[in-house]
């Protein structure tokens, strides 16, 4: 069995789905030659992005644009469904995707080219759909700030889903743009365990962090919503009431969640990840999981992937509505103001005629 490394979430860096051998330790009796697992230091690659918006057209996901400053994630979530995306640099889903960063160090530019277009048509852009855009190399780099910075210029509204407290160094943005009505913010807590949270998303902030900095936005003005996400059955459900109620009290707005999502190759990391962490409570887990997707670890219909069938699913639903109704979460819906969207003079190169 691997030896959980301490700061990364994946144990090993499993083959991705595109290669063409396989390989699996044994036990050769053979002294390790350290008793102690390599601690893989964090490394980034500047990548020169040609485009930056990326579009869906997921009828499950509430929104059409997103743009991710980064691939690969440092906050090294186990259970992150992103994993599978690094497969197609040829690196692993496993410590490769925490440890083998790629900032986009253009992607203000590039953002400012696209927005200039005749042709492009305003519609919220969500940072965060993929990857973090507060992970721990945004405190140096600062690309999602220089991103916020063009969206703030256009007047283009924008929603941000994050794991990390750091954002609250941007409060001076985020809230200027906030009193507009051009942004909104979420924040995703799991689970209020700062034990588990410590293995299970080993870099990112701690719960308490994150409710505080919930706490701070709200208190500045900028609308903040609260992810349950994700839900894992039978190990952080029970905490969904008190991630709620906590969050309604220091100033959430609104409330949504999601239940643990395991495609590809995070299937197996994440059952590596509970045999370490977790080994009395895997079965219960994963059957848990199973019964909620029809009798599969990942079911990836639209309709389904998201909060899953059967009883526990249906059980989980009814939790978290009678909570938001208790709370006064989801009482009235925030809605920003596409209609401000601008091109300014500097955005344009044609000079005026007169």
């Amino acid at each position: 069995m691997h030896i959980p490394i301490k700061g990364r979430g994946s144990l090993s860096n499993r083959n991705s789905r595109f290669e063409a051998h396989t390989r699996e330790a044994f036990d050769d009796d053979w002294p390790a030659a350290d008793d102690l697992p390599a601690r893989p230091d964090t490394t980034v690659t500047v990548e020169t992005a040609r485009s930056i918006i990326t579009r869906n057209t997921s009828p499950d996901i509430p929104f059409e644009q997103s743009i991710n400053p980064y691939r690969g994630c440092e906050h090294g979530c186990i259970y992150c469904y992103a994993r599978p995306s690094h497969a197609y640099l040829n690196l692993s889903p496993g410590l490769d995707f925490e440890t083998r960063l790629y900032a986009k160090s253009n992607a203000a530019e590039v953002l400012r080219e696209e927005l200039s277009k005749a042709s492009y048509r305003p519609r919220l852009i969500v940072l965060g759909s993929n990857t973090d855009p507060y992970q721990p190399i945004e405190r140096r780099l600062g690309i999602t700030r220089a991103i916020l910075r063009v969206l703030d210029e256009f007047h283009h509204p924008v929603a941000i889903t994050t794991k990390s407290a750091s954002i609250t160094k941007d409060l001076d943005l985020l809230a200027s743009m906030a009193n507009r009505r051009l942004l909104r913010v979420f924040m995703s807590i799991g689970t209020l365990d700062r034990h588990i949270a410590r293995t299970l998303e080993p870099r990112a902030s701690t719960p308490a962090a994150r409710m505080e900095a919930v706490h701070v936005l709200s208190r500045s003005g900028v609308p903040t919503g609260v992810l349950v996400a994700p839900v894992v059955p039978a190990l952080t459900d029970h905490d969904m009431e008190r991630i709620l109620g906590q969050a309604a009290e220091a100033g959430a707005l609104d409330a949504w969640y999601a239940l643990l999502r395991l495609p590809r190759e995070v299937a197996d990391l994440f059952m590596e990840w509970l045999r370490a962490h977790h080994p009395l409570k895997e079965a219960h887990v994963m059957n848990q999981l199973r019964q909620m997707h029809g009798g599969k670890v990942y079911e990836s219909e639209f309709t389904t992937r998201m909060r899953g069938t059967g009883v526990f699913a249906d059980l989980l639903r009814q939790r978290f509505q009678k909570a938001c109704t208790r709370f006064g979460l989801n009482a009235r819906r925030v809605e920003l103001d596409i209609t401000q969207f601008r091109r300014p003079a500097s955005a344009t190169r044609q000079l005026p005629l007169f």
